[in-house]
């Protein structure tokens, strides 16, 4: 059986109160003894849910069936609280149910839409909103708004009271009784809601209690015909008297609408205390939010919800609390949760270990004797937002104190909803901004191939007051499924704003090497911050006898020179598109002729956009499909889901196409072969292909060293894992040089002092500090990769030091600099012995073609492993220089720090030759050259790797060039891009600016790519 057609804003609208018989017996007692208000349990009194007219045929030409009736089930109003007559026995009473959607549970609606208890009382009491969040067993969330109001109940009662021989009296106090109106709707849409029944609300109190069921009926057809807008800069309007209604969009596909006030935690705790719960989220603590309002509850948890995106909440979500649901506050495992603050002390004796967060008072403490070991946030991500919170004006009086004053009601909250759009939008920017500093090196440490993060070697790259923090957050659920989020691309936002608040030093890094060696530029800002440099080479081998513990320290990701960089992100212009006015709601007929309203509505609209402004016609397209959806023209709504599938895929809804694709009629189904547009949507969507969705259930496995031994393909995948080697060639080669003699397959143990020597050079590399005269002769963008034992040379005793550019010589005594060569000025470089007493020193000679002496240097050990190094370095600044194509230097790189762990983890006689397996340009370059064609090498300006971080080259089928601005700007998304389509089905984006690999691997199938050409029209 076909799933049913998606409904509109509306899921379902339910009636909470008092039964006639309840309200009847609780009036009477209030006359009588004139009490004070009673707390009462409310019941389910009305339920109305889509589609609210009947199936069938219209007689109209064009008119097929309306809709398919939902799957439902009833819900029976409980009857053992009725009151008992005189003779002990129930009354007899007709059973009333409810047709009920099927994924609602009104089971517990009543005492939610009632949580402090339902109250009659004597005096009229002001109607009240809260909001609610529902949460099934399979995590999908429903969200409702209720509102709360007092109706007068006495008329009724005296004519029951006179029809058993009672006589009113003039005297008689009125009573009011509570009613709650809860919507429900799929999506968190708390203003729209709430404008929507304070709209309601101005009819129900001018009408009478029996049309009261109707007018609530009329109001809930109304918002069923309201379409969700699809994801982007196109809203929708419509008009519930007296107020116009806007109901927005969201911006991404991946992040839920947003339509409440995110500045209300603001307004209610300081900085130090939002960090503090936005910690306690991220390590997943048992949390409960205290307030005497019960508006504030959702709305307050919803927004921190939100400010920790992209990471989503992966525990029980329960905002607001009835009183009978207080028990749920002592479960094991993390939760949210908001009560009333009345159960404050209550909650607080009752249970240990909670996170209690007062709304009202703006405090956060902890329940129990015993203090919850809650990290500080990363102290430069705090900085930065506290810095970024002072600057944001979230008082909307200070905004509008030069505006006149106007009458217009509508213009007065569209000029409100304008700032709160603005404020929400830069308050988003900030609170991402924070997660991206917290957590802006993750993708470093992630293997998209094989799905592993190496949480050891990410925890070593934070500061050391951080690590608490990070060490509860990496075994959480939420960092799981944020890496998972990561691996699948779903993380768009935080991409783009971990790339637009790179400082220039990370920017210069990501576009170099992978390895984690400091620059030059870093060591300058060290020696300007500390005033001093290190002593030169502190832990490094032959550097001294000091013995400091060293950790694995990069650059702070969260610099303190990030709140300096403007967060000036581009608003997207957003555009309305007003619906038509309401039909008669009970009329399968009127409701068919507004929806063909809104088509031609549509129409105009799409004939008054530009051809060029692709991502507002797909919007429209979208929208267009959805309403033709509803009015059962299937036909036509595939028509313009596949206009939308060629305008924009992004928000292509495949789902949604499916269910439509499935409740085709016989007629419709010949009839859709016939159209040949429509068969290669159709096909796709029954064939349901696997291959363009990534599984949502893949887990991120945590990198763990080989406990068996390994052949040459697993291997490789640990070396691929561990971030040792990322192509596989070279972990072919590593393989090699490890096995030189021995059986084809590597040890546990030999692989873990390989992995352990590896990581501590990139340890002990990051300790290293030059001498300010030193660096003022190196560029910014260099780092030292190797230094060698003090030696005596033909320029002094000192250090070599390698970079990717040059060698040079650190002289001992007073510190100096003498450059030896750079690698592309290399004439020739050969291996000799020098004379000393009876003993032939191996020293290694290194000619510069610029030079007239040669440069020796008595290397002793360490000579053989240093002229490796050294050819396989100049070998590839020479292809580098002769293709075009810096990507040589940075493999030849890596293939001298795979030679010097080599050596390093084998300690035998074999481990020269072994490393010399990893010489591949040295030896590339002895044999038969590939020749570039001359007009090709004066025209080739610079030569990019599609391939790189893959596993095995891929062909490029298809090269799109998106022109842009020609200058390097803080908003790389206004700069040319370069799309490649591989063979394997992926496709890589390239700056065309700075040529660095901008969007990693988009996954969009097996199949090769094609090009298409459309014509241009005018």
């Amino acid at each position: 059986m076909a799933e049913p057609l998606p409904s509109g804003l509306l899921e379902a609208c339910v009636v909470v109160g008092l039964s006639n018989d309840t309200l009847k017996e609780v009036c009477e007692s209030l006359l009588q003894v004139n009490e004070s208000p009673l707390l009462l349990d409310p019941e389910v009194l009305q339920v109305h849910a889509p589609p609210f007219v009947t199936k069938g045929r219209i007689n109209e030409p064009g008119m097929g069936r309306f809709s398919h009736t939902q799957r439902r089930f009833s819900f029976i109003k409980k009857k053992n609280d009725r009151p008992l007559n005189n003779a002990g026995k129930v009354k007899e009473e007709a059973a009333e149910d409810f047709n009920v959607p099927k994924d609602l549970d009104l089971a517990a609606l009543p005492q939610l839409c009632f949580p402090g208890g339902l109250s009659v009382s004597q005096e009229q009491q002001e109607e009240q909103f809260h909001f609610l969040v529902f949460t099934d067993v399979f995590g999908n969330q429903s969200h409702g708004v209720v509102l709360q109001y007092y109706r007068p109940v006495q008329k009724w009662i005296f004519q029951e009271r006179m029809l058993n021989g009672h006589h009113p009296s003039s005297k008689s106090p009125q009573i009011y009784s509570a009613y709650g109106i809860c919507i429900i709707s799929k999506h968190p849409y708390y203003n729209t809601l709430k404008d929507c029944l304070s709209s309601l609300l101005c009819r129900l109190k001018i009408c009478k209690n029996t049309d009261m069921e109707e007018e609530v009926k009329e109001f809930s057809a109304k918002l069923a015909l309201v379409p969700i807008p699809p994801p982007g800069q196109l809203h929708v309007m419509f008009t519930l008297s007296p107020l116009t209604i806007v109901l927005p969009s969201r911006e991404d596909k991946n992040y839920p609408v947003i339509d409440l006030d995110l500045h209300l935690p603001l307004l209610c705790f300081e900085s130090r205390e939002l960090l503090q719960i936005i910690t306690s989220i991220l390590t997943e603590q048992r949390m409960v939010f205290f307030s005497s309002d019960w508006a504030k509850l959702t709305l307050i948890a919803e927004c921190f919800m939100l400010y920790i995106r992209p990471l989503r909440w992966q525990h029980p979500l329960v905002p607001t609390l009835s009183r009978q649901m207080l028990d749920f506050v002592m479960a094991p495992t993390p939760f949210l949760m908001g009560c009333h603050l009345s159960h404050y002390e209550e909650v607080a004796k009752e249970t240990d270990d909670l996170i209690l967060i007062n709304i009202d008072e703006g405090t956060v403490c902890c329940s129990g004797n015993n203090d919850v070991d809650l990290p500080e946030a990363p102290q430069t991500a705090a900085q930065c937002f506290k810095s970024r919170r002072k600057v944001l004006q979230i008082h909307y009086d200070l905004e509008v104190l030069y505006r006149g004053i106007c009458s217009d009601v509508n213009e007065l909250r569209m000029r409100r909803r304008h700032w709160q759009h603005r404020l929400n939008r830069d308050i988003q920017n900030i609170t991402l901004e924070l997660i991206v500093n917290m957590f802006r090196d993750v993708d470093d440490h992630l293997n998209y191939e094989h799905r592993v993060f190496n949480t050891d070697e990410f925890l070593k790259t934070r500061e050391p007051a951080d690590q608490p923090f990070y060490k509860k957050v990496l075994e959480t659920h939420i960092f799981h499924s944020f890496l998972k989020d990561h691996l699948n691309g779903k993380l768009k936002a935080f991409t783009r704003m971990e790339r637009n608040t790179r400082t220039e030093d990370q920017k210069r890094k990501a576009s170099m090497d992978f390895s984690h060696r400091r620059t030059i530029k870093e060591m300058k800002n060290d020696c300007q911050d500390s005033g001093l440099s290190k002593r030169l080479g502190t832990s490094l081998p032959n550097l001294g006898d000091e013995t400091q513990p060293s950790s694995l320290k990069q650059t702070s990701p969260t610099s303190p020179t990030i709140p300096e960089i403007t967060l000036n992100i581009p608003a997207r212009p957003v555009k309305m598109f007003k619906l038509a006015h309401f039909p008669p709601p009970l009329s399968c007929y009127h409701v068919c002729l507004y929806f063909g309203d809104l088509v031609l509505l549509l129409n105009r609209a799409i004939s008054a956009t530009p051809p060029d402004d692709s991502s507002l016609l797909a919007r429209y397209y979208y929208l267009r499909g959805l309403v033709n959806m509803l009015n059962s023209k299937r036909l036509d709504a595939l028509s313009d889901f596949q206009t939308l599938y060629k305008t924009d895929i992004e928000i292509f809804p495949h789902e949604l196409v499916r269910v439509l694709v499935d409740s085709l009629h016989v007629e419709e189904k010949a009839q859709a072969e016939k159209r040949s547009e429509l068969r290669p949507l159709i096909s796709k969507a029954r064939t349901n292909d696997k291959s363009e969705r990534i599984d949502s259930d893949d887990r991120v496995k945590k990198f763990q060293l080989p406990r068996t031994p390994m052949q040459l393909e697993e291997f490789v995948r640990c070396t691929q894992e561990s971030g040792i080697v990322r192509d596989v060639a070279t972990a072919q080669r590593l393989f090699e040089a490890l096995t030189v003699g021995e059986q084809k397959q590597i040890d546990p143990e030999t692989f873990r002092v390989l992995y352990t020597y590896w990581k501590e050079s990139e340890a002990e590399a990051q300790d290293l500090q030059l001498p300010a005269e030193v660096l003022e002769h190196l560029d910014n963008s260099e780092c030292v990769y190797k230094l060698s034992s003090s030696v005596k040379t033909s320029y002094g005793v000192g250090k070599i030091a390698m970079t990717q550019k040059r060698l040079f010589l650190l002289t001992t005594g007073r510190p100096g600099y003498v450059e030896i060569t750079k690698f592309r000025d290399i004439e020739d470089l050969k291996i000799s012995t020098a004379s000393f007493l009876l003993l032939r020193i191996p020293s290694l000679k290194i000619k510069n073609r610029l030079k007239k002496e040669k440069f020796e240097a008595n290397l002793k050990s360490e000579c053989e492993l240093w002229n490796l190094m050294v050819k396989e370095m100049w070998a590839g600044r020479i292809m580098a220089d002769n293709h075009k194509d810096p990507q040589y230097v940075q493999q030849a790189l890596t293939n001298v720090l795979l030679m010097d762990t080599v050596v390093g983890c084998l300690q035998t006689q074999k481990a020269v030759l072994a490393a010399s397996k990893l010489a591949y340009y040295e030896k590339l370059r002895h044999e038969v050259p590939m020749i570039i064609p001359r007009p090709t090498a004066e025209t080739l300006k610079h030569k990019i790797n599609p391939s790189e971080n893959m596993r095995s080259p891929q062909s490029v089928d298809v090269l799109l060039f998106i022109p842009g601005q020609l200058t390097l700007s803080a908003d790389l998304d206004g700069n040319p891009k370069l799309w490649c389509a591989l063979s394997c089905g992926k496709v890589v984006v390239f700056d065309a600016v700075s040529w660095t690999l901008q969007q990693h691997c988009i996954h969009v199938g097996e199949s090769s790519l094609m090009a298409v050409s459309f014509p241009r029209t005018a």
